[in-house]
């Protein structure tokens, strides 16, 4: 019995060290765990399930945040771990690309197939508009009609899209236009104002009509507003600071600008007068001259009507030129005709002239510049105004800063007065126990301080008594003397196992020592009578 109570004895101080030394293991490695950061959030259930697949292939620890929403890592495996999943492709934000059309099968219908490159098609389109830094989500919706050979029956193509935006962003007008042109350019046939852009809003930011309306202000025509004057403010200061020093001078600027377009054509016309330096464009001139029939003379009758009579040769020339005293003029006459066409230039000035929207109205600008500070007799520092020539100087220049210009109406205000004393908080150092990194090196610390002492008292109070325990010899049975007692045996010279708890138990080894060995058992009663005695 003693021989099984010990091996007992044993068995339990064994279990006993084996549980104290894996308590030990686990505080130390909780002691030693590596800090977690999120790697990726916000993800769709077959992306989470991906990323989990192939952190597990990497053999890299991860833990699932309590509502589902990040997968972390530790912190020291966060960027390669990224990295290594963006190789994969992962994760792929819920969007579905052409390469669904890589794992087709054989022998789908043709509806199948348009239905899955439209499929693809908006995926890409998807991936595409997340790529924006200020969009977080994109969906787009692709409404492409069924072709037919009607030409009346033809429809275009529609597509909307939703965005979700960052937190605290907005899409500019440009982003906006770029978006549209963007889907319209991917998309057979659809024209840009069929593409319709919501954000998480609910607000229409594709409106074409929204800067034609009347009375709409024009957010581009603000902005240019704002970055004009702040043009003109920097320009301003920056020449006069040289003078007057840093945070010595102030300037605010307001202009007024002309958005309105205006075309304008002329031509004008100017006589050109007849002179020696008029340009002849062209010329005709016509002459005609020959000779023409006698004009009828005489009585009128019929002797005049009659013919002539022959014609007789002269026998002797009339000196005065005349046949048969006849004057040749006098019978017939040789008319002529010149008609002269000049036609002159005439001044023609074509003039076209177009206003460019965004011209500047007029400027109002309003300095204020510091008084000098300057050092006294004494050393101290005193305040004095700009003289004249001083203020003088500092107004011209920000005149030509400003582009100033009188006839348009622009106006310009400098002002010297002293400015008020800004009052600067001192930020003192930041005390140690308020520095986050003295704070978690702190943290760190501790907790490695605590799980070395938290080991040591495991060490001292349980692992190293049980030990010695387990390697201890077992002790020596004595009496209530102190005298060593035999081990017990039987007639055989076996050892007898007997119990050591309880009363009945003793009574049940006095009973066996008195039946087993009597002579040890007078021994004992012998010198009990004799102590007493």
């Amino acid at each position: 019995m003693n021989f099984f109570s010990g091996i007992n004895r044993k068995i339990l101080l064994a279990l006993g060290i084996a549980a104290v030394i894996a308590v030990m293991t686990a505080f130390w490695l909780w002691s030693q765990e590596p800090k977690y950061r999120v790697l990726f959030s916000n993800y769709s259930n077959k992306d989470g399930g991906a990323i989990v697949a192939v952190l597990e292939q990497m053999n890299v620890p991860y833990k699932i945040s309590d509502s589902g929403a990040a997968i972390m890592v530790p912190s020291d495996q966060v960027h390669q771990a990224r990295l290594k999943l963006a190789s994969m492709g992962l994760p792929k934000g819920g969007n579905v690309g052409f390469e669904l059309l890589e794992n087709q099968r054989f022998g789908v219908s043709q509806f199948v197939e348009q239905v899955n490159y439209q499929r693809a098609l908006v995926g890409e389109l998807e991936r595409s508009i997340q790529a924006i830094s200020v969009v977080e989500n994109a969906r787009v919706h692709l409404a492409i009609p069924k072709a037919t050979v009607f030409l009346r029956d033809q429809q275009r193509p529609t597509a909307s899209v939703l965005l979700k935006m960052q937190p605290g962003r907005l899409l500019e007008p440009q982003q906006v236009s770029a978006i549209i042109h963007l889907v319209a350019s991917s998309v057979p046939n659809l024209p840009t104002e069929n593409v319709s852009i919501v954000d998480q809003n609910g607000e229409l930011l594709s409106d074409i009509n929204k800067k034609n309306r009347p009375n709409q202000v024009d957010p581009s025509q603000l902005k240019y507003i704002e970055d004009l004057q702040r043009s003109i403010v920097n320009r301003v200061v920056a020449i006069i600071t040289p003078i007057v020093g840093m945070q010595n001078v102030q300037a605010q600027a307001s202009a007024e600008v002309d958005f309105a377009t205006q075309e304008q054509a002329e031509e004008i016309y100017r006589p050109n007068k007849k002179s020696d330096t008029a340009v002849i464009r062209s010329e005709q001139t016509n002459e005609t001259s020959g000779a023409s029939p006698a004009a009828a003379s005489g009585v009128p009758g019929a002797l005049t009507n009659q013919p002539g009579a022959n014609a007789t040769a002269p026998v002797n020339g009339d000196p005065n030129g005349t046949v048969g005293g006849v004057d040749p003029a006098a019978t017939a006459t040789t008319p002529s005709q010149k008609n002269v066409t000049v036609n002159y230039e005439v001044d023609k000035t074509v003039k076209y002239s177009q206003k460019t929207t965004g011209g500047i109205k007029r400027l109002t600008v309003a300095v204020v510049v510091n008084e000098k500070q300057e050092l006294d007799k004494d050393g101290k520092i005193i305040s004095r105004a700009l003289t004249e020539d001083e203020k003088k100087q500092v107004t011209d220049l920000a005149k030509q800063a400003m582009g100033y210009n009188e006839d348009r109406g622009d106006s310009l205000s400098v002002v010297n007065a002293a400015f008020a004393p800004v009052k600067v908080e001192e930020i003192g150092e930041v005390p140690i126990w308020r520095n986050s990194g003295y704070i978690e090196m702190a943290k760190d610390t501790a907790k490695l301080i605590m799980g070395l002492v938290v080991l040591l008292i495991l060490y001292k109070k349980a692992l190293k008594p049980m030990v010695a325990k387990l390697l201890a010899p077992a002790p020596a049975r004595t009496d209530v003397y102190g005298a060593e007692l035999s081990t017990p045996q039987n007639s055989d010279g076996q050892t007898l196992q007997i119990p050591a708890q309880g009363y009945q138990q003793n009574l049940h080894q006095a009973k066996l020592l008195a039946k087993e060995n009597p002579k040890m058992v007078a021994n004992v009663v012998t010198s009990w009578v004799s102590g007493n005695g």
